[in-house]
């Protein structure tokens, strides 16, 4: 099948990842275990020289000097967004057997320069670890950046990942290739508030069915189970709430339990109250938005609204006067589709306007 991406559109960058080369390699090796090293996201740091994660939106940033950079992980962990200072971000592939060392930067000009990674994919099936920086001889960490003060968490599933939103035809199918978390409706709102994010996601999750599962319900593999841990399918370690504490969650989940005209929504409500409860616990003081995302259409959409206005609702009642709803437009295909049926670019450009703007008036980021 002949399949167009993105991908040509963003060739023109400043910056472009070198070949890949395999240990050892020349310069100052810096171990992830750096105090100068900044993350972002759940990761699991049970071996502390291996850390490991699997959710779209971990990120990695440093300071450093000197005129290259060199990044190590795991071979075969998947794909990453790196930006070097203000320059624009590039693609960073690690998907060989052997690929473990990617170049980031040559020539620099001498002097203090910033590194700022995103992993952009879905990793549970890659189990992704980063393994640290190589920099030039003479070079050394500095101190971290500064934190944005603005924290969101986003729970969400396939478009909140950022599924084929690279591709712009509607019949491919799923491919790490075409998927880039970094340009989804939750980065880019990110980057308009200035704000920074948490991100718990995966593709065909629902909140009480995911995608194609039978009427009664997939238990074992929704949210409300794998919210409670570091890593996705992975229960060697439950996440430690008190490393982060959003003051906005935005939940996008209800398109995969709405799949495929085998849905119960007396079960999806009953869901949507306990993930809420769930929630809730995890994070007492946040404002919690129940979204609807933008795949929805016609009787299956108008569900989805009416059950979540309700939940909010008799939320509100039960004394909790901080969760909130907003609605996607939802898409039809006038700025093109991604990979089978996803929000393209453009909507996703789209949607974090209309998000962005919402939360800028809640929670008064101005």
């Amino acid at each position: 099948m002949k399949r167009t991406t993105l991908l040509t559109l963003f060739a023109a960058l400043t910056l472009m990842a070198s070949a890949s080369t395999t240990l050892p390699v020349k310069g100052k090796v810096i171990n992830p275990t750096d105090k100068n090293i900044q993350y972002i996201g759940r990761i699991c740091f049970d071996n502390p020289m291996r850390p490991r994660f699997t959710f779209p939106g971990v990120q990695i940033n440093a300071r450093f000097t000197g005129t290259s950079l060199k990044m190590m992980a795991k071979p075969k962990s998947g794909y990453f967004m790196a930006q070097i200072d203000e320059a624009a971000p590039f693609k960073v592939g690690f998907m060989a057997e052997k690929d473990s060392v990617v170049t980031l930067a040559t020539a620099l000009p001498k002097g203090e320069h910033s590194i700022r990674l995103m992993y952009v994919i879905e990793g549970y099936e890659l189990k992704p670890e980063f393994w640290g920086f190589v920099l030039d001889c003479d070079g050394t960490l500095l101190e971290a950046p500064a934190l944005p003060d603005r924290r969101i968490e986003f729970i969400g599933n396939s478009i909140t990942c950022g599924y084929g939103n690279e591709s712009i035809e509607k019949t491919d199918p799923f491919e790490y290739e075409t998927e880039n978390h970094y340009y989804t409706y939750a980065q880019q709102t990110c980057r308009h508030l200035n704000a920074m994010a948490y991100v718990v996601a995966r593709s065909g999750i629902g909140v009480y069915r995911s995608y194609g599962g039978p009427k009664k319900g997939t238990p074992e593999n929704v949210m409300t189970t794998e919210y409670e841990y570091t890593n996705l399918y992975d229960r060697s370690e439950r996440w430690d709430f008190s490393r982060y504490t959003p003051q906005v969650v935005c939940i996008n989940l209800g398109t995969n339990d709405l799949s495929t005209n085998n849905y119960d929504v007396k079960l999806l409500k009953q869901a949507y109250k306990k993930f809420l409860k769930q929630v809730r616990q995890h994070n007492p003081n946040a404002k919690i938005v129940y979204l609807c995302g933008s795949m929805l259409l016609g009787k299956e959409l108008e569900i989805a609204k009416k059950t979540l206005d309700e939940v909010v609702d008799e939320a509100k009642k039960d004394g909790d006067q901080e969760v909130y709803r907003f609605d996607f437009t939802p898409q039809n295909g006038d700025i093109y589709y991604g990979a089978s049926w996803h929000p393209s670019l453009w909507q996703h450009q789209k949607m974090a306007g209309e998000l962005t703007a919402f939360l800028r008036s809640l929670m008064h980021w101005f």
